[in-house]
């Protein structure tokens, strides 16, 4: 079974999709979400993923995408916002839950879980499959202590732990088609403290 749910990510490893951050957050409605994540919620836009990946890649402006599944905010990124623990910690404050499966173009790897406004698990799953059992336990927590994180199937993995301990799936399709799109502050304005910001 864990195999199968590994299966229907495979798009997330792929060379074409070299960078992103998927999150997805409970508890919280799309406005609580963009400006959780330093968003500008009156300007929201429609747009697919390329359309905001070429539209950064020229003006260097973040933008993240969000669609509503049943009771959870799934935010997309062409970017990092998502990967930043005190982004995690507003996003789920009160209350909330939230979980971001990370790649960078550098080939950076990270997933990240908070719950009630305290990050409680963020690791990189980089390198897990060779891990000793005693590394894997002291970086990884116990409700994702049997994924291997094969380095082929690394992000499928990742994402499969997401839909696992969030209860939802990550669709493929969100990438081409049109979802509300808001410009977000750069981490250099939207924190008082952007060194505070990114520690756990």
């Amino acid at each position: 079974m864990w195999d199968d749910l590994v299966a229907q990510y495979a798009w997330a490893d792929s060379d074409e999709l070299d960078a992103y951050t998927f999150s997805v957050i409970s508890g919280k409605t799309e406005d609580e979400v963009i400006r959780a994540f330093g968003g500008d919620v009156a300007g929201s836009r429609m747009m697919t993923f390329a359309g905001a990946a070429d539209e950064q890649a020229t003006h260097l402006d973040e933008l993240l995408r969000v669609v509503t599944v049943e009771k959870h905010v799934i935010a997309i990124e062409w970017g990092y916002h998502g990967s930043i623990p005190e982004i995690a910690r507003r996003a789920s404050a009160a209350r909330g839950e939230f979980f971001s499966v990370h790649r960078s173009i550098n080939a950076r790897y990270q997933v990240m879980h908070a719950l009630d406004g305290r990050v409680d698990a963020m690791f990189d799953p980089f390198g897990l499959e060779d891990a000793t059992s005693a590394d894997r336990q002291l970086e990884v927590p116990a409700w994702a202590q049997d994924v291997p994180f094969r380095m082929e199937t690394l992000c499928a993995e990742s994402f499969a732990l997401m839909e696992r301990t969030m209860g939802v799936s990550v669709e493929p399709a969100w990438l081409d088609v049109s979802l509300r799109t808001s410009l977000l502050a750069s981490p250099d304005t939207l924190f008082s403290d952007p060194k505070a910001a990114w520690l756990p």
